[in-house]
């Protein structure tokens, strides 16, 4: 399993404009073969960050995820936008354990 971490600063104004985007691209990367888990969050103390977690079966899947037709929608919606990626970090893991 591959699990991505990814972080992303939103200008003031560009978070409502990007919202329907982001949530079409999370429907639609959701629905992929190979996604566990693909989800956006708002962080609580920082409104204009955007935390990116995503989780896939394996590093083909990840790499057939950057090449649909939805990541270039994203893309092509937020080109315009005061939305930029500043972090983006993938790690090799088993599936995990119960934390507690």
């Amino acid at each position: 399993m591959l699990i991505v971490l990814a972080k992303a600063q939103v200008g003031e104004g560009a978070m409502e404009a990007a919202k329907a985007a982001i949530a079409d691209m999370v429907a639609a990367s959701n629905a992929e073969e190979g996604c566990i888990e693909y989800t956006f969050t708002q962080d609580m103390l920082q409104p204009g960050i955007i935390h990116i977690v995503e989780k896939w079966q394996d590093e083909a899947a990840l790499a057939a995820h950057f090449a649909t037709p939805h990541m270039a929608a994203f893309g092509a919606a937020i080109a315009g936008l005061d939305f930029k990626v500043i972090e983006a970090l993938k790690f090799p893991t088993d599936d995990g354990s119960p934390v507690m």
